[in-house]
């Protein structure tokens, strides 16, 4: 009688070595049941491997499919990441049009809001290397190069104040690619401006009213910005971080320009008067814009001295010669009493509304006797002009926006611009030319329009003087009458004059002119050497002077304007002329600087 197998045995998993040891000696006799036994355990562990390396294998085929697809996936990542960091830092890039703009108009329905948000946003955006940039590097052709107060500019653009009025993103935009920018307006103390809300947007005609009220943290804060600025620049640079590691950057010893900080740009600061200091009293409004100077002007490369805010109660009234004239005397005193290498230019920025022969005349008069460097023509205006396109009815909404209070700002005030550049230029060109003794003509290869009599220039921001030109004789008896007194000249041509003009040198310098010489050489009795007296230039001497001031370093202001018999006389030079209103195009900064600018802002 057979035995049962044990229970145990039937569960056992081992090897089949093993597995036959287990075997009882009475069961072992049995070799077909242990045959089967150990050839079934085999035939089950040869299909189990064969199965682990069957998945094995498709493991590994996923895997490779998948590392593969991470690659890809982790490579057009990478690249859409990279491509839209450069396309997204373009200043070019539609996206910023057609995107940024409409997404800050819709979150952000009141103007100044969306505008503090986007200042916000550039400042952080710069701060980590994210802000729109100008790509490529066009302006190192020279093409656009021009020459404004001594400074070769990389381009004739310029940005307007009121974009960064509290010094906020100075480097940001000059990263965006202007060669100019303007901060501020700056007041001496802190005011909050007029009631919000105060700018309002006109969508069909791409402008805009405002009525800020040169609303100003201060000169005191603004400067405190700039000095951390000028600081941290020097730092960088490996000056230092001190105040004397601040006084060689602002000496020109870094190479840059001490306001912008970057070559070929500058950094122009605005200032203004408190609106509760009153007009009537000019005293208390010179010391309003020399304490900014005192304060701002040894950080900028020009001082702006506003005049024509339409928002501030009065400030316009400031234009009349008389006290726009002491005025800006005393700006530009203060102003060439910075602590520094290089004073900076000043000019006065004017209303666009005052354009009248008496009013454009007699500010022209004050900067050519204040001996302010130029003028900033333009601002907002208070007129209303007619919508575009003619005929045009804008919506009910647009039309109680243009009965608001303030200033106009937009692509209609351009015709306007342009017009008043061109008489500030020709009359400002009057007072160049009748200090110099000297007519306005134009250039033999310009060719100016039927009724205009504006000057042009052929290089823009360089001052361009009409020399003296003695003509050569152009009568055929006088050419036959100088060739028959050049053949009486001549020597006979023999062999001993031959041999002697071999041994002489074929030029002749003449003798150093000194003092102690009493008696003429007697080179200078000869016929063929020029007299002293007939000379149109005549050689420095000891009692005249050699060394020549150059426009960038000023006289030592006094409190008073200075008069001709105080200080020397000096050669007026050509007052620049900045450019600002309704300029939207490359067409029409070229109008612009065709009228007469230097710079369109």
């Amino acid at each position: 009688m057979r035995r049962p197998v044990p229970l145990g045995f039937v569960g056992y998993r081992t090897c089949p070595k093993r597995l036959s040891q287990q075997i009882p000696s009475h069961v072992r006799r049995f070799k077909p049941f242990h045959h089967r036994l150990s050839g079934g355990q085999l035939r089950f562990t040869s299909a189990s491997s064969t199965t682990q390396a069957a998945q094995i294998s498709a493991q590994d085929a996923r895997s490779l499919a998948t590392r593969l697809k991470n690659l890809l996936l982790g490579t057009t990542i990478g690249l859409t990441l990279v491509l839209g960091y450069y396309y997204t830092t373009d200043t070019r890039a539609s996206i910023h049009e057609w995107l940024v703009i409409p997404c800050l108009r819709y979150f952000y329905a009141d103007a100044e809001d969306a505008h503090e948000f986007g200042n916000r946003a550039l400042k952080a955006l710069y701060s980590f290397g994210l802000h729109p940039r100008e790509r490529g590097n066009d302006d190192a052709k020279g093409d656009l190069a021009i020459e404004v107060f001594g400074h070769t500019l990389q381009n004739p653009i310029g940005t307007s104040a009121g974009i960064d009025k509290h010094c906020d993103i100075p480097d940001a935009l000059l990263a965006a690619g202007p060669a100019i920018i303007e901060i501020g307006g700056a007041t001496p103390l802190p005011q909050e401006g007029n009631p919000k809300p105060r700018v309002w947007r006109i969508p069909s005609q791409r402008a805009l009213i405002n009525r800020y009220g040169l609303n100003s943290e201060g000169a005191d804060h603004i400067q405190m910005r700039l000095r951390q600025r000028v600081r941290e620049y020097a730092y960088h640079m490996g000056f230092g971080i001190d105040e004397e590691a601040e006084q060689r950057i602002l000496d020109g010893e870094a190479g840059v320009p001490p306001g912008s900080l970057h070559e070929g740009k500058l950094m122009a600061v605005q200032i203004a008067k408190n609106k509760w200091t009153p007009d009537q009293d000019i005293e208390a409004v010179k010391r309003d814009y020399v304490y900014c100077v005192n304060a701002l002007a040894r950080y900028a490369d020009i001082v702006v001295v506003n005049v024509s805010s339409p928002n501030t109660p009065g400030l316009r009234g400031l234009q009349k010669s008389e006290p726009l004239t002491d005025i800006l005397t005393a700006v530009v005193g203060a102003a060439r009493k910075v602590k520094r290498r290089t004073a900076p230019a000043v000019m006065v920025k004017v209303s666009p509304d005052e354009d009248g022969d008496v009013d454009v005349r007699g500010i022209c008069d004050a900067v050519w006797e204040s001996g302010v460097d130029g003028v900033v023509v333009g601002n907002t205006t208070r007129r209303r002009p007619d919508a575009l396109p003619r005929g045009y009815n804008m919506p009910a909404m647009e039309q109680r926006i243009m009965l608001e209070q303030g200033g106009y700002s937009g692509p209609q005030t351009f015709e306007r611009t342009v017009a008043l550049v061109k008489r500030y230029r020709k009359i400002l060109d009057e007072g160049f030319y009748g200090r110099n003794g000297m007519e306005p003509s134009p250039l033999p290869e310009s060719k100016p329009s039927s009724g205009s009599e504006t000057p042009t220039f052929s290089t823009i921001g360089t001052p361009v003087q009409a020399p003296e030109v003695t003509h050569p004789p152009t009568t055929m008896d006088e050419i036959e009458e100088t060739v028959t007194r050049d053949k009486e000249n001549l020597k006979p041509q023999t062999p001993e004059a031959e041999t002697n003009s071999q041994s002489q040198p074929l030029f002749r310098l003449p003798e150093r002119h000194t003092s102690s010489s009493s008696s003429p050489s007697p080179e200078a009795e000869s016929p063929a050497s020029p007299s002293a007296s007939s000379s149109p230039h005549p050689p420095p001497t000891s009692s005249s002077p050699t060394n020549i001031t150059p426009s960038s370093s000023h006289p030592e202001p006094s409190t008073q304007a200075p008069s001709s018999s105080d200080t020397p006389p000096q050669e007026p030079s050509r007052k620049i002329i900045f450019a600002t209103g309704g300029i939207t195009n490359g067409t029409q900064v070229l109008e612009i600087l065709s009228a007469g600018a230097d710079v369109a802002q």
